[in-house]
């Protein structure tokens, strides 16, 4: 199938331009080239009329889940026919495991999974094994992070049949080494069920489910059913099944690997007690006999991922498979806001080999656990088919690396215009932005302000809530699709005023903000360089009064520059209008729904009305509760403390508060 844009809108503006020349250059073989495109000139539709003209399978990397879910939707509208995947980190909680010599502690791997991300990430290794050609995945920087074989997935997955010949033990045999659960209570993903000669399938990768029935030995008829009801949707002739989980495997894999672990474990053991390490060979000896016994009895153990060059069959040092293996050769790579993802690439490797040497050096892994790694740069860029790097101010990188081949996407198809900079002094700064907020809010608009610090923007949250201003903040410690629900919230007026750090910078379409509001302009660093400030200035550019206010006492270096690009920009733009005879308008799209914000809507009446969200909970520990439901909602609050304690990598902090959290749940089931 080909991919077919569904879209009232033609391209318009700069868009024409761009697309032809993006697509001479790809079909030429030309490895690279740089997308150069100011905030809301429809870099993604531009994006979309590309791989429409090239019609090949397409991965799109953002450098956080936020703008990868905004992506996702925006792609799934242009493509409501074809397979628009999403691919990002499935935790919702994740402390890895670590040892920390200093102080002689060691901690656990911990995590809470999110059933619905770990679906979408089945989803999408199931399109691009499924030999379609029309399919893209927005993903997020973990797409480096280690997968299972691909021919292992693909070797485990299985096509039946109506009128073959297998027996419905045999079927049930399939579903169980495709690491699918039986489970006739709780029909839940993952599961299957069996009813004498009926077997319901859940599968991993879907909302829907498959029903098997038998006629003796034959397989009479498969149906997609409704997991819920169980109402018959489609009369099917075969169906091709997936296995539940990425790291699967065959027997003969598994007892393969097992013979190489024994030896490794030997080989290591006698290096230890070689050099007098003989505490770390006892403590090596006992964690991975104990992880062999799960393997044989299982065919799982906790931290498999640690002996995943054993399953994949892959040698010492020998990189990871990862999403990019699932894709064919000539596929397409978009990297979105490539100045800020091109780096986190680049750092990835490096702290994660930082944290798994202690755990070698000292006997709680093996060696083989340092193969479970990210890739590392040079072997992301030796995966790369054809790339474009889309942004609005692309780095050294990807200029070098495109030739100097740069596509200005700079004219608007809805004749909008770069928004106008206002440098005001620092003094009384807060009555100056009370008063702006309250002119904007009049106008029923909404307002953007951008900190330097998560606790700079949660003080200020509590400071504008007590001035009644309807106000929330968005940091890196707000959850994945909590993040979504908080810009839906925003579009929709739940809120009028949203604070954050550096969140605000990238990418984000929010055309019913008028105003962004900088605090500390004049703060030289990492979030107030010209580049960081060019992209701040255009999160007020897809609305026709979008106006920027920078408090700053004095001009730095990068404050001139960008003033002086957004300035450029915007001539440009005034004259294009000027002979086009074109008036500025404001666009507010219709956002329509995702499984994302399907899946997820009661976060965003969750978001709307709770006050946590707007503001930071100072909470006593050691305070004792006497009610059920209070001591439910403190648990919950300190769950959400110790997701931010490990995600800030505080690995004490989120024990000592998953210690409290078992407390207090004993004392609530007591």
């Amino acid at each position: 199938m080909s991919f077919k844009i569904v879209s009232p809108y033609e391209p318009a503006g700069d868009q024409p331009k761009a697309i032809l020349e993006l697509v001479e250059n790809i079909k030429r073989g030309l490895f690279s080239q740089v997308l150069m495109g100011v905030t809301g000139s429809g870099k993604t539709f531009t994006i979309a009329n590309t791989i429409e003209a090239l019609n090949r399978p397409t991965l799109v990397i953002s450098h956080n889940k936020t703008l990868a879910a905004q992506l996702y939707s925006e792609l799934r509208a242009f493509f409501p026919h074809n397979a628009v995947e999403y691919f990002v980190s499935y935790y919702d909680y994740y402390q890895p495991e670590v040892y920390l010599p200093a102080s002689d502690i060691y901690i656990e791997k911990e995590l809470a999974i999110n059933d619905e991300l770990e679906r979408l990430r089945l989803s999408t290794v199931s399109a691009l094994l499924s030999d379609r050609r029309d399919v893209i995945v927005v993903a997020s920087v973990s797409c480096i992070y280690g997968l299972g074989k691909p021919a292992s997935f693909k070797q485990n997955s299985h096509l039946f049949r109506v009128g073959c010949q297998l027996s419905r033990n045999d079927l049930l045999k399939y579903f169980v080494d495709m690491l699918y659960s039986r489970d006739d209570s709780a029909f839940t993903r993952g599961r299957f069920r069996v009813m004498g000669d009926t077997i319901d399938l859940f599968v991993a990768y879907a909302n829907y489910a498959y029903r098997f029935v038998f006629w003796g030995d034959e397989l009479e008829a498969i149906y997609v059913i409704d997991p819920a009801s169980g109402r018959k949707i489609k009369t099917l002739q075969e169906a091709f099944i997936f296995p539940a989980n990425l790291f699967v495997m065959s027997k003969d894999v598994l007892d393969h690997a097992v013979r190489q672990i024994q030896q490794d474990l030997g080989i290591q053991l006698a290096y230890f007690n070689q050099i007098g390490k003989h505490e770390e060979a006892k403590r090596l000896q006992e964690r991975t006999e104990l992880d062999l016994e799960m393997l044989r009895e299982l065919g799982y153990c906790t931290g498999i991922e640690n002996y995943s060059r054993y399953i994949d069959g892959r040698s010492v040092g020998e990189r990871p498979f990862c999403l990019l293996d699932y894709f064919p050769n000539d596929y397409l790579m978009v990297i979105d806001e490539s100045h800020v993802t091109i780096p986190q690439f680049r750092a990835m490797s490096g702290g994660d080999r930082a944290r798994k040497i202690n755990l070698v050096e000292y006997g709680f892994r093996l060696p083989s656990a340092m193969d479970n790694r990210p890739l590392n740069f040079g072997e992301f860029e030796e995966m790369i088919n054809q790339v474009i790097f889309v942004s609005a101010t692309p780095s050294d990188y990807e200029l070098e690396n495109s030739s100097g081949i740069v596509i200005e996407q700079i004219i608007r198809p809805t004749g909008l215009l770069d928004p106008e900079v206002e440098i005001r002094p620092t003094l009384h700064q807060m009555y100056d932005i009370l008063e702006e907020i309250q002119q904007v809010v009049k106008k029923e608009e909404r307002v953007l302000i951008t900190t330097l610090t998560k606790r700079m923007a949660e003080e200020l949250t509590d400071y504008l809530v007590h001035a009644n201003i309807r106000c929330r903040y968005i940091h890196s410690e707000v959850k994945t699709l909590d993040r979504v629900a908080l810009l839906h919230a925003l579009r929709n007026g739940v809120f009028d005023v949203l604070v954050g750090v550096n969140l605000l910078r990238e990418g984000l379409d929010l055309p019913q903000v008028s105003l962004m509001i900088i605090l500390d302009a004049d703060k030289e660093g990492f979030l107030r360089n010209a580049r960081s400030l060019i992209q701040t200035i255009g999160r007020v550019a897809r609305h026709a009064e979008g106006r920027v206010i920078m408090y700053a006492d004095r001009i730095t270096t990068s404050m001139e520059q960008a003033i002086s690009e957004t300035q450029r920009r915007r001539d440009l733009q005034m004259a294009y209008n000027q002979q086009n005879h074109i008036t500025p308008i404001s666009v507010h799209p219709k956002h329509t729904s995702t499984d994302l914000a399907d899946e997820r809507g009661h976060s965003f009446r969750k978001i709307a009305d709770d006050d946590r969200v707007g503001g930071r909970v100072a909470a006593d520990s050691d305070l004792s509760y006497g009610h059920q439901e209070t001591i439910e909602q403190r648990i919950k609050l300190l769950e959400d403390q110790m997701y931010q304690a490990a995600e800030a990598l505080q690995f004490l902090e989120a024990d000592r508060l998953k210690e409290t959290i078992e407390g207090l749940r004993k004392q609530s089931n007591s």
